[in-house]
């Protein structure tokens, strides 16, 4: 009797399987089909306009719909990919709107030094690739910053450790090792002796050789000074740019990046881009500003403006500067001397003359301008040359330079960002990140009037765009969101919390306002109908989980273009 029941049900369940298939390929076709939907979670627009909803349409590479998910299910015809969110939050694709694209897959080619406690942990990683390198052969490495170790090295000089031990283990390689801010390196007694390094070695221009008390080099070199490591590292075999750009694409789609704002390539490098592109190799959006001499740029700046290239994979329409160097060390340019270094006051690494130059030529060819500027005098002085060059041409408006870092800044100068319509291009991670030596290298009283207030120019009218500086910090953007809106650091301690974003604020440092910095605001940065359908889901919703819950959150979907980029547990399309 229970076999025939079974049976009867078996039937009956075929039945009604046969009756849906068919209903359903007898129900009509939508008027507007999508080719991928979204259904089933919590999606935040970042437009005031644009109700948040529950599910997405998208048609080729652009947003059709957003709504609940029953209302977007109208959409879904016999070809559509339908995505059940299963809850998790879908937001615009993050855009970093500051860091370095090559520099992201050349730190996965190198020892990584990001995460060391101490300098005995730098030196016994040397020693280990050491001991099976040939002789001679460069042995690279980046991300160290003494002030993240757990100890000083006994023979530090300014918190430095000396060469020897490191030479010790490396007598016949040379070793170069960047500063995880790229402002400093270290080198080791080979690589000084291959680039003619000596006591008499005088400091070039914007750049300091650290020496001991008796004079000799340690084996760091600040700012423009690892400039002179050239020699140790000429014979060596470059790494391919190509490689470089594969893995940084990579890492950033899996970080929910649909958008990368390179601080800085070449010509040649642009070139490789729109190559990659052309090839369907590189899947993230690339926001590229060009870093070269003042004389190329006068040759080559009328031929290298360009828009959406590539279905929008690329746009090139920023130049970028250095005006002087980072905290850590000791190179941002200050006012007034380092609390904890009086006979300095940072490094100014580009005249001022240069970078008015450079303003003058991103004027008469529609160019915006970057400049990178840490200290309060390197903020300064960028802000004068961009009022300068704005008084000079009245009738341009709307300009959008920036200032990037922006991160230490006298209070007189704050509101002239607001004023003058300068973007803040900053990293929230960079504040709890240096936090714990700001307080050294600032003091309290400058810390807090100026060090990272991002409130004080939101309140200026100023708009912030949020980034990581990759590879000076991982180029995950939940890290960076978590700063911005908790400011907390490791040790539970909250760095002047009153200047903490609120969840908004920073979700739309790193999505719509990210855009407008790159006039961008119309095409992306917002799940409006008619945008770029780049679109990132992550397993929490960041906009109102617990704020503890934040740093675990991880990136579900990257989708660009309508186009599944990223998968968690699958990699990349």
């Amino acid at each position: 009797m229970a076999s025939a029941i079974a049976h009867v049900r078996s039937l009956l369940g075929l039945f009604l399987f046969l009756v849906l298939s068919v209903t359903a390929s007898c129900a009509p076709e939508p008027e507007v089909a999508a080719d991928l939907v979204l259904r089933g979670g919590k999606v935040v627009t970042v437009d005031d306009a644009v109700p948040d909803g529950e599910a997405i349409a998208v048609k080729g590479d652009t947003i059709l719909a957003v709504g609940t998910s029953e209302e977007i299910d109208a959409y879904i015809g016999r070809g559509t990919e339908v995505i059940d969110l299963d809850g998790k939050l879908a937001i615009p694709g993050f855009i970093d709107s500051h860091g370095h694209f090559l520099g992201v897959g050349d730190a996965k080619m190198q020892l990584d030094l990001m995460n060391v406690a101490n300098w005995d942990e730098v030196v016994g990683m040397v020693a280990a690739v050491a001991a099976d390198a040939p002789t001679g052969e460069l042995i690279r490495g980046r991300g160290w910053h003494q002030e993240k170790w757990d100890r000083v090295p006994e023979d530090a000089v300014d918190g430095l450790p000396t060469h020897n031990a490191l030479s010790a283990v490396s007598p016949n390689n040379p070793v170069v090792l960047r500063h995880a801010s790229g402002h400093a390196s270290f080198a080791n007694a080979r690589a000084m002796e291959m680039s003619g390094i000596t006591r008499q070695t005088a400091d070039p221009r914007g750049g300091q050789i650290v020496r001991d008390a008796n004079g000799e080099p340690i084996g760091v070199f600040r700012e423009t000074a690892s400039g002179l490591l050239g020699p140790a590292t000429r014979d060596a075999v470059p790494p391919d740019p190509k490689r470089q750009a594969v893995l940084a694409a990579e890492e950033a789609l899996s970080k929910g990046i649909t958008t990368f704002h390179d601080a800085g390539s070449s010509f040649e490098t642009i070139d490789m881009l729109k190559e990659m592109i052309d090839e369907g190799t590189l899947g993230v959006r690339m926001w590229v500003m060009i870093r070269t001499s003042n004389e190329r740029l006068a040759e080559l700046l009328p031929d290298y403006k360009i828009i959406g290239y590539g279905n929008n994979h690329l746009t090139v329409r920023a130049i970028k500067r250095t005006i002087d160097g980072a905290l850590g060390p000791h190179g941002a340019w200050l006012l007034e001397p380092y609390e904890d270094l009086p006979s300095s006051r940072g490094l100014n690494t580009s005249e001022v003359v240069s970078v008015e130059e450079t303003a003058r030529l991103a004027m008469e060819h529609g160019f915006q301008l970057a400049v990178h500027a840490i200290g309060d005098r390197a903020n300064r002085e960028v802000l004068d040359i961009f009022e300068r060059a704005f008084r000079a041409h009245p009738d341009r408006k709307g300009l959008r330079w920036r200032i990037e870092h922006s991160q230490h800044l006298h209070p007189n100068d704050i509101p002239r960002f607001g004023e003058l319509g300068v973007i803040a291009s900053m990293q929230g991670i960079h504040c709890t990140s240096d936090a714990p030596y700001v307080l050294a290298r600032l003091g309290e009283r400058r810390a807090e009037e100026g060090a990272y207030v991002w409130q004080k120019l939101l309140q200026t009218g100023a708009v912030i765009s949020n980034g990581t500086d990759a590879p000076v910090e991982d180029v995950d953007p939940i890290a960076s969101y978590y700063a911005s809106v908790s400011r907390r650091l490791k040790d539970g301690t909250v760095f002047f919390p009153d200047q903490r974003m609120s969840r908004m604020e920073a979700l739309r440092s790193y999505t719509l306002d990210a855009a407008y910095a790159g006039f961008e605001e119309d095409i992306k940065g917002s799940l409006t109908p008619g945008k770029l359908a780049d679109i990132t889901v992550l397993s929490k919703d960041i906009m109102t989980v617990p704020e503890a819950e934040i740093p675990t959150t991880e990136v579900v979907y990257t989708i660009v273009g309508g186009r599944v980029m990223y998968s968690r547990g699958a990699g990349q399309d």
